[in-house]
């Protein structure tokens, strides 16, 4: 395999390497830095013994996304404030035809599963990305492991359950979510308390991401009333030459508000029974940078 041909077979799968550690870690930056270095190791290897590219690089990233999983430190000792992942572009088109696989690749990469997963172990949080967002069978996540294919079926329970069990419950049709969004948005905008009121779940849950570099609630909200009344707050102080602008993040439609056409917040909801169930907002800089436009 030539130079030229192993850049390109790397670059052909980039964006499945990118999507296992962006999953692994929840960060962009800490992803594109692990895909990196997976490149590095595919550039100065001997490349003669390999069979099948794909999974030899799924295993170096993973390898790589797990070390670098446990020299973070633990997110909740050092971080001002509820953490939410680094929003991420999301933008199946036609690589992704099957409805069922779009649906699972959707929620693999929602804020509210990356959230949940934040709570595994690095090895629990590979077996259960590389089997429930990349379906790898058992035997092949234990070769890029270097585990037994029982040990790596108990973790991979092991993660489901906990999942399953902490897991905020959510429809995934965009179209719902895009509609309930469009009509918080208004709702907001005209000071509606009534009307954004009948938006809410009466358990609603409000998650503000700052990072303590700009204003956003430094505990999670809950109740329909808490949530309501700081939504028509927030709204009625506004920001400074608004605009805003729909696009898909995580595996579904999200706002994002533009201060003087840059990056202010990226909103998101989760919805269930025609209720919002859950509302995102990350409003912490460093984590819209890579939504910023020219």
């Amino acid at each position: 395999m030539t130079t030229e041909t192993a850049t390109d077979v790397f670059e052909e799968h980039r964006p499945v390497l990118l999507g296992v550690a962006y999953r692994m870690l929840g960060r962009l930056a800490d992803a594109e830095d692990v895909v990196q270095e997976a490149w590095l190791r595919w550039s100065g290897a001997d490349r003669s013994g390999v069979r099948e590219a794909r999974g030899y690089l799924v295993r170096v990233t993973t390898r790589l996304a797990i070390d670098r999983l446990r020299q973070i430190k633990s997110r909740g000792e050092t971080y001002v404030g509820p953490w939410l992942p680094e929003p991420y572009a999301t933008d199946f088109g036609d690589a992704v035809p099957d409805t069922a696989e779009r649906a699972v690749l959707a929620d693999s990469v929602s804020l509210a599963v990356l959230v949940v997963l934040e709570s595994l172990s690095p090895l629990e949080r590979a077996v259960f990305v590389l089997r429930e967002a990349f379906g790898y069978p058992y035997a092949e996540i234990a070769a890029m492991l270097e585990r037994g294919e029982a040990a790596v079926r108990q973790l991979a329970g092991r993660a489901r359950k906990h999942v399953d069990e902490r897991r905020p419950r959510y429809d995934v049709d965009p179209a719902q979510r895009r509609d309930l969004t469009e009509r918080f948005l208004a709702a907001a905008a005209d000071g509606d308390l009534e009307g954004l009121m009948a938006l809410l779940a009466p358990d609603v849950r409000l998650v503000g991401d700052s990072g303590g570099k700009s204003k956003a609630p430094l505990r999670v909200l809950e109740s329909a009333d808490k949530v309501g009344r700081f939504l028509l707050g927030a709204a009625q102080k506004g920001i400074p030459d608004f605009s805003y602008r729909f696009l898909e993040l995580n595996g579904g439609p999200a706002l994002l508000a533009l201060s003087g056409g840059r990056p202010d917040s990226v909103f998101q909801l989760d919805v269930a029974d025609g209720r919002i169930q859950s509302v995102y907002i990350i409003r912490n800089p460093d984590k819209l940078r890579f939504l910023d436009t020219p």
